[in-house]
């Protein structure tokens, strides 16, 4: 045990330690979202210059290093690991990935073996991931390149030959092992048609092109995966930055001990239980979900959802892990594990996102070998039918390019680099999205929302703020009635609201719905008669059922008390006549309240109460609901339990006109199914309670807003609101055609320069150093025009447009103002 030697009120605070855990997230079961809420950090993995250069190929014979050994993996989700687990990315170093159970071929571990045993495994991945080495071997060969017409005739042989030396094998090691691994394990890809035409021109006499075609191709895919790295979503960053220890006080019976004198010991985050009592120092994050027990702080979540405002929070509050107390002290109580916690799953999401490919992405990995194939198949054919077909020389001559020569200019040119790197957009684009709160469920959530026509709204909660007022409580059928007012003494006890608000709020204790949360709150503090609940049972999307204990009038004995609570047809679907149940229906319609209101009837032993809530739409809706359908072009329309009164209100205020009322969870599906039936294309649902979970899922795209979302809405999405709005949602749309229309550029961008660089390379015009220029610098276009998925969407060409002149202009006037001021500056 250690001792704080100072108060809680005292400025100082105790760094936890800088020790990092690494943790394999597990499932997602419940959502945890409260006023600091679970959400999900993106930032860019910054690139300062490096020492050295992590490849993809290294990860990837080093996964294979250890395949062959046998060292399968176990990993316990509750317990650190050694290994990160970030998220994949496509890259065309590799067509496949080291995954746990890979087989390996006899021949590749009989040639893992080997390498190992003569450390050819060793300097290969040393080799590859040291970018200085990479440079310097580019350099030799450019000055071997450069020493016929700098250096005396004599001495230029010589010279190139000791440069080639010494270069060559900085580059040529670990390519030899990468192409013969895949070629033992029955695969062609770019690595492999690399090498082969790599050493092909060594043992053709022309080892400088050999060994340029190498340097040149380490050194654009080393900038292809410094682009990379600008579109990935960095979760080691958040692992790393994530305590792996907390302070756990020792408390007994909730009481704290002196606060001059805390006793409290480090336990690892993964291992804090419910109810355990943490103590927060200022400048350190909390390690799992929480609540406020003693104290208050100011807490900022900028990191996981772009929030730039701070929070204050107090007794009470509930806060996310991985929140940072920016100052003040808090002693809080657990209320989530580690498993559950906020962070865990948002790792897991994120990660989760880059493992879900889009079909354009599947379809071009598998296309990758076939088509590898296809080339060496080609480059063979021309090499050996050329002569013959054409009077080309087999070997080149100073007078005509050799059949082989061309071939081997036909595998590079026509290597599927480009092709294989035209979906990094995706990966771009989801990293953009996270930015602004927005969390997609894979890069194939793009090409479905980019496929909608149309868009759904839930009411409640999702285009209104969901935060429903108390209004009144109106008895409207069974209740006694002497002298037209109803005697509430002799009817219920003690009186016949307040034996309903108890009754209502009793049954919808711990409710996350935002009637229930509002029954709840209005019930705190009131002076409400004793009622606790037998038995109740819940119908998704209607109300529920219960079996109550309550105080009988008069005598203060115990009564069994039969009550339902829910919408007004789901209270008369009880009765036991068709004239009972037009009398409510009548009551209702009769409400002095009217129907503006959101209302909820309860039913107790046949006296029939109206609760009356307010909801208010959600501030810029107007604005979001009129983008989507004057620039997003979509049909627009309102899906919602309420009646049509209140729903009519509410879509006249945010400018929908097609709403459909009164639904049930079963009518939300079908009006689903019909909508995408009839416009020919996908559907939008947006909505965030457990009632919208079915047609959430099936909806060609589900999105939810997260803070308030139920566990079913959670995990049938595809798409999380972070923030609590919807103004996300027409960026969302926006985002996934922009990234659809880079992905199609960059295909057909990636086939051009496949075209364009083959031809006049097996006609013979392009030296191969030069194919390979062409091939790499193609390479690198697909990567610069993918990144361009890192900038907002607009919605047409048009703005795109004004948004450059707009951009161009400025940049003017400012280099105007610069020259201004500089001239006076100088006349002064």
């Amino acid at each position: 045990m250690e001792t704080l030697p100072y108060p809680i009120g005292s400025t100082k605070f105790h760094s936890l330690p800088s020790h990092r855990t690494r943790l394999r997230v597990n499932s997602i079961s419940k959502p945890i979202f409260n006023r600091a809420f679970h959400s999900h950090l993106i930032r860019f993995k910054p690139l300062s210059p490096p020492l050295k250069f992590q490849n993809l190929r290294f990860s990837q014979h080093r996964c294979v290093a250890n395949a062959s050994d046998h060292h399968h993996h176990h990993h316990d989700h509750d317990h650190d690991h050694d290994h990160d687990h970030e998220p994949h990315h496509h890259n065309h170093h590799h067509h496949h990935h080291c995954d746990e159970g890979t087989e390996l071929s006899g021949p590749q571990r009989a040639l893992i073996g080997f390498a190992k045993a003569i450390r050819w495994m060793d300097l290969s991945n040393f080799l590859r991931e040291n970018l200085q080495l990479c440079c310097c071997s580019a350099a030799l060969f450019l000055a071997a390149a450069a020493c016929p017409y700098i250096v005396p005739k004599p001495a230029v042989k010589s010279l190139q030959n000791a440069f080639m030396l010494v270069a060559f094998p900085l580059v040529g090691v670990s390519a030899a092992l990468d192409a013969l691994t895949d070629m033992f394990g029955g695969k062609v890809n770019i690595h492999v048609l690399m090498a082969l035409a790599a050493f092909a021109s060594v043992f053709m006499g022309n080892p400088l092109e050999g060994g340029l075609l190498l340097a040149m191709f380490n050194l654009a895919h080393i900038a292809e995966e410094y682009f990379t790295s600008r579109s990935m979503v960095d979760v080691k960053e958040l692992k790393e930055n994530y305590p792996d220890f907390a302070l756990v006080l020792d408390m007994t019976d909730d009481n704290l001990p002196n606060t001059s004198d805390l006793e409290y010991k480090r336990v690892p985050v993964h291992d804090v239980e419910v109810g355990s009592y943490i103590f927060v120092g200022a400048g350190e994050s909390v390690p799992v979900d929480c609540e406020v027990f003693q104290g208050n702080a100011t807490i900022t979540i900028e990191h996981l959802t772009g929030e730039i405002k701070p929070l204050e929070t107090n007794v009470g509050d509930r806060i996310p892990g991985g929140a940072r107390n920016l100052d003040g002290r808090m002693i809080v109580k657990v209320t989530k594990t580690w498993k559950e916690s906020t962070l865990n799953r948002i790792v897991q999401l994120t990660e989760e996102a880059h493992l879900n490919k889009p079909k354009l992405q599947r379809w071009l990995d598998e296309f990758g070998e076939h088509y590898s194939k296809v080339v060496v198949v080609l480059s063979l054919a021309i090499a050996v039918l050329g002569p013959f077909l054409f009077k080309w020389p087999f070997i080149s001559t100073s007078a005509c390019r050799g059949s082989v020569y061309r071939a081997l200019g036909l595998m590079v040119a026509a290597s599927p680099c480009a092709l294989a790197v035209a979906p990094l957009a995706y990966a771009t684009a989801i990293s953009s999205c996270a930015r602004k709160g927005i969390l997609l469920k894979g890069g194939h959530v793009l090409d479905a929302l980019a496929s909608c026509h149309t868009i759904a709204f839930d009411k409640t909660g999702t285009l209104t703020t969901g935060g429903l007022a108390f209004k009144a409580i109106e008895p409207i059928f069974g209740h006694r009635v002497e002298n037209n007012r109803s005697d509430f003494a002799s009817c219920c006890v003690p009186s016949c609201e307040k034996e309903a608000l108890a009754v209502a709020a009793a049954m919808e204790k711990g409710t996350t719905h935002p009637i229930g949360r509002a029954v709840v709150d209005h019930s705190v503090g009131k002076d409400l008669p004793s009622v606790s609940v037998e038995s109740f049972e819940y119908f998704p999307g209607r109300g529920l059922i219960a079996t109550l204990n309550g105080i009988e009038s008069g005598t203060g004995g115990i009564r069994l008390l039969k009550a339902s609570l829910g919408s007004v047809d789901f209270i008369t679907s009880f009765c036991k006549s068709e004239d009972e149940s037009k009398k409510i229906k009548d009551a209702v319609n009769a409400s002095s309240y009217g129907g503006e209101f959101v209302h909820a009837a309860l039913s107790v032993n046949k006296k029939v109460t109206l609760i009356h809530l307010e909801d208010r739409p959600r501030p810029g809706v107007l604005d979001v609901v009129a983008e989507l359908h004057d620039q997003a072009k979509l049909r627009v329309m309102m899906l919602t339990g309420d009646h049509e009164s209140s729903a009519w209100r509410v879509a006249n205020a945010v400018g929908i006109s097609e709403v459909y009322c009164s639904l049930k969870p079963e009518d939300k599906l079908r009006h689903v199914k019909d909508a995408s039936r009839d416009m020919g294309g996908g559907l939008i649902m947006v909505g965030e309670g457990i009632n919208d979970a079915p047609a959430l899922a099936a909806a060609t795209v589900g999105i939810v807003l997260a803070r308030r979302a139920s566990a079913t809405a959670i995990a049938v999405a595809d798409v999380l609101l972070l923030r609590d709005n919807i103004s996300c949602v027409p960026f969302c749309i926006a985002k996934s055609r922009q990234t659809t229309s880079l992905v199609k550029q960059s295909v057909a961008l990636a086939l051009s320069c496949i075209c364009l660089a083959s031809l006049p390379s097996v006609l013979g015009f392009l030296p191969l150093w030069l194919t390979v220029l062409l091939h790499e610098g193609g390479t690198l276009l697909v990567c610069l025009n993918s990144i361009r998925a890192l900038n907002d969407p607009t919605w047409s060409w048009r703005q795109d447009l004004l948004h450059l002149i707009n951009e161009f202009k400025s940049r003017l006037q400012l280099l105007s103002r610069r020259n201004t001021g500089s001239i006076q500056a100088a006349t002064q």
